[in-house]
């Protein structure tokens, strides 16, 4: 069994160890893998693991020997699953691995914006504190979680794990799911536009669709508060990047945390890095050391499993 890494960098830099994929087989492990030198790297492959790296139908045709991709992420927008489904191709993916470390940086964000810690500590390094005539001061205001709304879009694992942070906080969840969702969780299933006018902060966990691309926009933002703060660890295309800028940039709404945009890394033209109070962490959420050992654990047994014959995970 050949098998081959194509962008290992992310999920391990380093600090992580292959021994379980190389006890499978023949193992090599790319750290990053450029379009122009995907199926040269993979045409003698009879596995591939992928972050980024595009295998689409084109890709596909040009690699008959592959007979199993894995995905190491939970979404697979990067495999054209119909074509590996006609090539004979396995693909999985790793489902729920980084739900804690999501969830945690959903709140970073919140956090950030209702106390603004780094503001304040930067402030007192650079001296103000002490030069100060009252015993405190703050630049931003201070803002407490508990009484305010939290809506949820998508009420996923993640976005249950968010709710019991916001519950654990006192605050009031609603949340829009594509579908009825029974849960024991403290909350409110609404519509769409409920959720955006009632929200105090909005934290956005639903998968990106055809039907959801950009439903965050200029028509979508003008349902709600002008003090409500969004937040986005899903995925980049969900918001439409320059009605966001627009909208923070005239105080159409407070603030914007943001872990994924539309294309990463950012292309120079994208609005969202100079506009008005948006914080943008460059996609890292799922990328804590845990969460990449639970990655790196699923996916060795991923291909283990493929290699029983009892695949598990599989997307196809």
């Amino acid at each position: 069994m050949k098998i081959v890494g194509m962008d290992g960098f992310a999920l391990n830099p380093g600090d992580l160890s292959w021994k379980d994929v190389e006890k499978l087989g023949d193992f090599t492990v790319y750290e990053r893998t450029p379009p122009e030198l995907t199926v040269k790297r993979a045409k003698d492959a009879d596995a591939v693991f992928t972050n980024k790296v595009i295998f689409d139908k084109k890709v596909i045709d040009q690699l008959p020997k592959l007979k199993y991709i894995g995905v190491l992420a939970t979404g697979y927008n990067v495999v054209d699953i119909e074509a590996a489904k006609k090539a004979g191709i396995v693909v999985t993916n790793i489902p729920a691995y980084s739900t804690p470390s999501v969830a945690q940086m959903v709140f970073s964000h919140m956090l950030n914006f209702a106390q603004n810690i780094s503001t304040h500590a930067d402030s007192v390094s650079n001296g103000e504190w002490a030069k100060s005539k009252d015993f405190c001061y703050w630049k931003t205001p201070q803002i407490e979680l508990t009484g305010k709304t939290l809506g949820i879009i998508g009420f996923g694992q993640i976005g249950q794990a968010v709710a019991k942070i916001g519950l654990a906080f006192g605050m009031k969840i609603i949340y829009q799911n594509r579908s009825k969702k029974n849960s024991e969780i403290e909350a409110t299933q609404v519509e769409l536009d409920t959720l955006l006018s009632e929200s105090d902060f909005i934290s956005i966990n639903c998968p990106l669709t055809n039907e959801n691309t950009g439903f965050i926009n200029k028509t979508t933002i003008e349902k709600m508060k002008p003090t409500v703060f969004l937040i986005n660890t899903g995925r980049g295309p969900l918001i439409n990047e320059q009605d966001l800028a627009d909208a923070l940039n005239a105080g159409k709404i407070a603030g914007a945390g943001l872990d994924v945009l539309s294309t990463e890394p950012p292309s120079e033209n994208n609005p969202l890095p100079k506009a008005k109070n948006c914080y943008i962490t460059p996609h890292t959420a799922w990328a804590t050391y845990e969460a990449r050992t639970r990655l790196m654990k699923i996916a060795s047994e991923n291909l283990k499993s493929f290699l029983d014959g009892k695949p598990v995970n599989v997307i196809n």
